[in-house]
């Protein structure tokens, strides 16, 4: 099967970021020191943004369970967040770190390749385009 690693590997990216942000929301909810000063946040309620990122830690939490499952749900997820990460990598190519921006880009793209190419069978070596690959009786030699 192609792009089992790679789905795994999302799966993980997926967990990592949904605990992260489940924390950040639980940090929004408390008024922890990390979200005060001059930062200033699309949400300006700290307790809309605490809520925000639990609900979004919650989705990512399970879309990684889902995507190492193998599951449709979590295909959608993971290709969904690699293609909003890609997306914000791109953005972000113009600011401080833009070399660290084309790596984040270019890894979103490998992973929403490896989620796409899930499951489809890999073509024997040898076996020219267009040639039926399959088993089609006991072979005469």
């Amino acid at each position: 099967m192609r792009g089992g690693g790679r789905v795994v590997f999302a799966g993980t990216l997926l967990l990592i970021a949904g605990v992260i942000n489940i924390l950040y929301g639980i940090g929004a909810l408390s008024n922890a020191s990390i979200f005060v000063n001059d930062t200033r946040y699309i949400l300006n309620d700290l307790n809309a943004l605490g809520w925000v990122l639990i609900i979004v830690g919650v989705i990512q939490l399970t879309g990684g369970f889902s995507l190492i499952a193998g599951h449709t749900y979590g295909r959608v997820i993971g290709i969904t967040a690699g293609i909003l990460g890609a997306i914000e990598a791109l953005f972000s190519i113009g600011g401080r770190y833009p070399w660290w921006s084309l790596a984040v880009f270019f890894l979103c793209i490998y992973v929403i390749h490896g989620i796409v190419v899930f499951g489809e069978d890999e073509r024997a070596t040898g076996a020219g385009y267009g040639e039926d690959t399959r088993a089609t009786g006991p072979s005469v030699r």
